[in-house]
């Protein structure tokens, strides 16, 4: 909320906090070894919890299509990346792009075919990446203003198993941390020259596995 803040948007629907008590939201954070700094996060909010995904609340005001499409996947389990930030302190170190490649790997755990997002023009990419492709059938070609008239935002999804328009460099990582969710892999996010060294820890509790399939 500071960092959003900071950029004068404050009405923005993944931002309220509702899902703090909803039992299909995953939350990925990206910290310090010791714990003692939080650099960065992201959401997952699975379809089927006590709350409808963000993007139906974002977008269902413009183009009211989005509750029939959601609809649609959720017959075979979807969801949707929201509420990603990072720190002013590792701000341009590419951890956006390792957040997201994590929780592409994540998606293996949770019985799901699709996962929906909505980003803002300089994050497209950034999904696309991984195998996101823009829902040209919603709003402009797939764009909205939104949260704010002088901002753009573009809807996307991707298929849990379609990587044919992802990036192959991570594809490799996305696989790796498919095959072992908790390991230490060095990355070279998008753009940056130097890898850094990352330990993942991604699986995620039966306990939880068992919440999420007994809600949907």
């Amino acid at each position: 909320m500071e960092v959003l803040q900071r950029y004068g948007i404050t009405m923005i629907t993944s931002a309220n906090i509702e899902w703090f008590i909803n039992p299909n939201v995953i939350v990925i954070v990206a910290e310090s070894r010791d714990g003692n700094e939080m650099y960065g996060g992201m959401r997952i909010h699975i379809h089927g919890g006590n709350q409808e995904l963000p993007i139906e609340g974002a977008v269902g005001k413009i183009d009211k299509s989005i509750y029939q499409l959601v609809s649609e996947h959720a017959k075979l389990g979807t969801g949707e990346f929201c509420g990603m930030w990072n720190s002013k302190e590792v701000a341009g170190k590419g951890l956006s792009y390792v957040l997201t490649s994590a929780g592409t790997s994540v998606l293996s755990q949770l019985g799901v075919e699709s996962m929906f997002v909505l980003c803002a023009e300089y994050t497209v990419h950034m999904v696309e990446r991984v195998g996101f492709r823009i829902l040209t059938n919603l709003g402009i070609n797939g764009t909205f203003y939104y949260p704010k008239l002088n901002l753009v935002a573009t809807a996307l999804i991707k298929k849990y198993r379609d990587f044919s328009t992802a990036d192959p460099e991570e594809v490799d990582l996305i696989m790796a941390l498919r095959r072992n969710p908790n390991a230490i892999q060095h990355v070279t996010p998008y753009k940056k020259t130097e890898p850094i060294e990352v330990e993942f820890q991604l699986e995620l509790p039966i306990l939880y596995e068992k919440m999420i399939r007994n809600s949907a």
